[in-house]
């Protein structure tokens, strides 16, 4: 027997149209490539994106075409966020920070047919347009006055593509298990891999997001979007926000400090999404103008993925900004989702060092994601945090597959997706990383953490930035070696790490040797690039061995 409900299709045009009619007036703030501060709303972007839909309709583009961008985040690239997939395309949103080979392949691979470009890429976008073969029309997102000059096939001027469309349209009906948006994994290894959302997985996602043990966004948010909208979907952020119609403020390429801070200000910003490197600029900016005090801000949540958060990164915005840190763990292939940290009734009153180390946990399972932890035979590991072993999630919006069929078949018999991280779950269903499972240290027949002696190093007052990796031995196989940015200023030396390390880890997990760098390598999306740094100390020699 079936319920006697209606059946309507989870589709992403629901929630532009929900923004418009219910939130027409509230604000979408912009900072542009162009350097100027844009304002409009929810019911500017709704009519922007029925434009978008009418100039892709003009343009030739049908349901599951692919439509790219290279673009910041913008009232521009939020419009593309509705008016493509709300027309049946697929909005193929291109990380601009890969390598220019590996766009070049992304984009042959997707077969754009499309592809809009903010004018900050125009000279890569010149560079790769002979590549592109699908490509068929290269729209910059910007006016007139700004295009910019360069030799492109079929190139043309946004604004002046969408004043010249109607606002009119009416949105298609089609199977909510239709692709809706493609993502490519950033590929620290091999060529990059496509992850193809629908737009039922998209909503549903979207629905999670707002729960209170969640991100808890609402209409009263002021949501500044530091994630790019090329990552993952900016973690379903821009459609968050619509469904809810809480205020955006968009940043475009601005990140450093200075920006980042004063667009805080300026806007009353009360909850931010970024990355720990977005952060830590932040806070080098506050370092260099300690008379600013970022209580004033008015922050109340700061969102952090991509990257394991520190204990000083969370200590900060706790003590100067008094903001909660939510702290999530997730990937592309996972919408991002797939846990959040946010406290149970029962730490109230939990004595702070305690909860401190459930804070820095990556987080608890929402509803959606299954989880579980296996060893290297595939038996499940227990939920008591000291067994660790393979990261396996399911859910309504997690990754079957890969676009095009790339890797094969990468779900277990089960049908969880295999994560490639080593974590622990505790019996309150905290999920913990140890680690990549390729960036884990086998010492003597035992795993090391890199990550937990990244976190000790990095609590360091003097320790800007660190990076553990496995270095060959002759007697443990691998033994740890740290390489650390020191901050501006300061002299830490070696010994003094050890000490700081030694009150914080196993005695058997201290790194042999402590190098100093001026910098370390990241991937495309802010993540330490340990391939690099296993590849460039490959050959180096520990003292131990």
């Amino acid at each position: 027997m079936h319920g006697l409900m209606q059946d309507r299709p989870l589709l992403i045009s629901s929630l532009i149209e929900h923004a418009a009619t219910f939130h027409p007036h509230t604000e979408i703030v912009s900072r542009l490539p162009e350097g100027t501060v844009h304002r409009t709303d929810w019911l500017g972007v709704c009519m922007r994106s029925r434009q978008v839909a009418n100039a892709l309709k003009g343009l030739g583009i049908q349901q599951g075409d692919r439509v790219g961008t290279l673009a910041w985040n913008s009232y521009r690239h939020l419009a593309l966020y509705y008016g493509v997939s709300g027309s049946g395309a697929v909005l193929h949103t291109v990380n601009p920070r890969l390598f220019p080979e590996q766009i070049d392949y992304i984009i042959n691979h997707a077969e754009d047919r499309v592809l809009f470009f903010d004018i900050t890429f125009a000279p890569l976008v010149e560079q790769l347009a002979p590549q592109l073969k699908s490509v068929q029309a290269f729209i910059a997102m910007t006016d007139r006055a700004h295009m910019p000059a360069i030799n492109v096939p079929n190139l043309l001027c946004f604004d002046e593509l969408m004043d010249a469309q109607s606002t009119d349209y009416t949105w298609p009906e089609f199977d909510e298990k239709s692709a809706s948006s493609l993502c490519y994994t950033s590929g620290t290894t091999g060529n990059p891999k496509g992850v193809l959302y629908s737009h039922r997985s998209t909503l549903l996602h979207t629905l999670m997001e707002l729960a209170p043990d969640t991100f808890g966004i609402s209409s009263a948010e002021t949501l500044m979007l530091i994630v790019p909208m090329f990552h993952a979907n900016a973690w379903g952020a821009p459609y968050a926000a619509a469904m809810v119609g809480a205020k955006l403020v968009l940043p475009g390429p601005h990140l450093d400090g200075e920006s980042v801070y004063n667009l805080m200000h300026d806007e009353k910003v009360t909850f931010s999404q970024g990355v720990p490197t977005v952060w830590m600029m932040l806070f080098q900016h506050l370092d260099k103008n300690p008379q600013l005090d970022p209580r004033t801000l008015g922050v109340k949540r700061i969102g952090i993925g991509g990257a394991a958060v520190s204990r000083a990164v969370l200590e900060r915005f706790e003590s100067q900004f008094g903001a909660e840190v939510v702290q999530g763990w997730g990937m592309t292939e996972t919408s991002p989702i797939g846990v959040i940290s946010k406290l149970l009734p029962k730490h109230a009153g939990v004595d702070p060092e305690e909860l401190v180390k459930v804070k820095l946990k990556q987080g608890r399972g929402v509803w959606g994601v299954d989880l579980k932890i296996v060893d290297a035979d595939g038996r499940a590991l227990p939920w008591d945090g000291v067994a660790f072993g393979s990261l396996y999630v399911r859910g309504p919006w997690i990754a079957s597959g890969y676009y095009r069929g790339e890797g094969g078949s990468v779900l277990d018999e089960d049908g969880f997706f295999p994560t490639g991280d080593v974590a622990t779950i505790d019996p309150d269903g905290y999920l913990q990383l140890v680690d990549r499972a390729k960036d884990v240290i086998k010492s003597g027949g035992e795993w090391i953490s890199s990550i937990d002696v990244e976190n000790a190093a990095a609590s360091h007052p003097d320790v800007a930035e660190s990076a553990v990796i496995g270095v060959s031995h002759p007697k443990w196989q691998e033994r740890p070696l740290l390489l650390v940015v020191r901050r501006p200023g300061t002299s830490v030396s070696p010994q003094a790490l050890m000490e700081h390390l030694g009150a914080r880890i196993a005695k058997w997990w201290l790194p042999d040797e402590v190098l100093f760098v001026d910098a370390l390598p990241h991937t495309a999306t802010g993540k330490l690039l340990k391939t690099k740094l296993r590849e460039q100390y490959r050959d180096h020699q520990l003292p131990t061995a």
